[in-house]
C-alpha cells in the first residue's frame, strides 16, 4: 500500500490549487472560513462555475460530460476545494441521484436529466426519510399507485435538507405491499412544481430552516420517470447511500475547520492551556487517522483491489468529528458563542464585540447544528450493526 502522491499527483494538485485560488470568489471564500452562513445565491453561485468548467460532476467520467478523474484525482480536487474556503457542493445531484441515474436510467433519463445537474442550473434535493422511517428506511409508506402512464404519489417526507429551494426532487416510494418491505420500493424522479405538493420549513435549533417536510397529494408523475424498474428501488437506494455516508466523513472539510479551531482557541487565550490543547490533539490525531483510512481506500482502488465497503465506518468517525470540533470551538470562544441572529449576522456586527474575531460567530448554532450528523444517513448505532456485520462477519 503506497500512501505517497506522485509526482503526476501532485501536479494535478497544484493544477487545481492555482484554478480555485482564481475562481473562487472571495466574498464567498470568507463566509465559509468564518462559518457565515451561505444563501441560496452562494452556493448555486459556485456550483455554476464548477459547471462551467465541468468539473461539478467531478466524480463523472467521461462519457457522461465528467473529467474522467480517478480516485487520488478526485480526493485531490475536493481536498483543495475545501482548504481554499469554497462551499461544500450541495451533494443531492451531482454527488447521489447522478450516478443513479447513469447506472439503471435509460439514454433517455440521460439526455434529459445529466446537464442540467452538470451545469448547476437545476437545484435536486432527496426525498427518502419519512416521520416512521429513518433509519429503518424499508417502513416507508410514501404510496405511488400506477394509473396508465402516470403515477400518483401520496405521502410525506421529512428532513429533506434545503427542499425550501428544490425544483426537483428523488424519492423513494411504495409501489407494492407484497413480500419484504424492501421489494415493493421504486425510484421515482418528480418535478417539484408539480401541483399537489407543498413544502414546509422546519425551524432548528440553530434557528435555520435547513430541512422541511414535503407532503405529496394525489401528485401525478409521469411513468417515464421512474428509474430502472417497479419495485427495485431499494437497491439503486443502497448504491446512492454508500455515496452519501462517504461524503458525510468530509475529511477535508474537517482538516479546515481544525486549523480554525486553532486561530479560535489563539484568539480567545486557550491554546496554551494543556488539558485543552490534549482535547485538540486527541482531535488532530483521529482526523489524520480518517484521512490515512480514506487514503487506503484510494490506494486500494488505484492497485485495482477491492477495498473493504468501508462507507458506513467513515461516516461514524467523520461524523463524529464533526461534532467534536464544533463542540470545541464553541468551549474555546466561551460566552462568544454567540447565537445566529440573522440580522445581527448580515450587518457584519459579529466583529465588534470583546475578542473581536469574526471567526468566532455563530459558533453555539454550528455546534447545534452538527447534532444531526450522527443521526441522518442512517444512524451511527445502526452503521456500526453494518460494519460489525460486513467486516466481522
Amino acid at each position: 500500500m503506497d500512501l505517497a502522491f506522485t509526482p503526476e499527483e501532485l501536479a494535478f494538485r497544484d493544477e487545481i490549487r492555482n484554478w480555485v485560488k482564481d475562481n473562487l470568489p472571495a466574498d464567498i471564500s470568507q463566509k465559509v472560513h468564518a462559518a457565515m452562513r451561505l444563501t441560496r445565491d452562494d452556493m448555486q453561485r459556485w456550483a455554476k462555475i464548477l459547471g462551467k468548467k465541468g468539473w461539478l460532476g467531478w466524480g463523472w467520467p467521461t462519457q457522461f460530460g465528467g473529467p474522467g478523474w480517478n480516485a487520488i484525482q478526485k480526493h485531490l480536487f475536493e481536498e483543495e476545494c475545501a482548504l481554499a474556503g469554497a462551499p461544500r457542493v450541495v451533494p443531492f445531484g451531482p454527488v447521489m441521484v447522478a450516478p443513479v441515474i447513469m447506472t439503471f436510467g435509460n439514454a433517455e433519463q440521460h439526455k434529459r436529466f445529466l446537464p442540467g445537474i452538470a451545469s448547476g442550473e437545476v437545484w435536486w434535493s432527496q426525498g427518502y426519510s419519512e416521520p416512521g422511517a429513518g433509519s429503518d428506511l424499508a417502513s416507508l409508506k410514501t404510496r405511488a399507485e400506477r394509473v396508465g402512464d402516470k403515477y400518483i404519489v401520496n405521502g410525506q417526507k421529512t428532513w429533506t435538507t434545503l427542499g425550501q429551494y428544490g425544483e426537483w426532487i428523488f424519492c423513494l416510494v411504495r409501489t407494492s405491499n407484497e413480500g419484504k418491505p424492501q421489494t415493493g420500493i421504486s425510484f421515482l424522479l418528480i418535478d417539484m412544481k408539480t401541483p399537489g405538493i407543498t413544502v414546509r420549513p422546519i425551524k432548528l435549533l440553530d434557528g435555520e430552516c435547513e430541512v422541511n417536510e414535503v407532503w405529496f397529494d394525489n401528485v401525478e408523475v409521469p411513468a417515464e420517470n421512474l428509474i430502472g424498474e417497479e419495485n427495485k428501488g431499494w437497491n439503486y437506494a443502497k448504491h446512492l447511500l454508500a455515496h452519501e455516508r462517504t461524503n458525510i466523513a468530509d475529511v477535508n472539510r474537517a482538516k479546515r475547520e481544525l486549523e480554525r479551531l486553532k486561530r479560535i482557541a489563539k484568539t480567545e487565550g486557550v491554546y496554551e492551556d494543556m488539558r485543552f490543547r490534549d482535547e485538540i490533539a486527541k482531535l488532530e490525531v483521529d482526523i489524520v487517522a480518517l484521512e490515512m483510512l480514506v487514503l487506503r481506500v484510494l490506494s486500494a482502488e488505484k492497485s485495482g483491489k477491492n477495498s473493504l465497503d468501508i462507507a458506513g465506518l467513515l461516516k461514524i468517525k467523520g461524523s463524529e468529528i464533526q461534532q467534536r470540533y464544533t463542540e470545541l470551538m464553541m468551549l474555546a470562544a466561551g460566552p462568544y458563542s454567540l447565537p445566529f441572529i440573522f440580522e445581527a449576522m448580515d450587518a457584519g456586527w459579529q466583529g465588534n464585540f470583546p475578542g473581536g474575531e469574526v471567526a468566532n460567530a455563530p459558533l453555539a448554532s454550528n455546534y447545534f447544528n452538527m447534532r444531526k450528523t450522527t443521526i441522518y444517513g442512517g444512524s451511527n448505532e445502526v452503521q456500526r450493526n453494518i460494519v460489525a456485520q460486513t467486516v466481522l462477519g
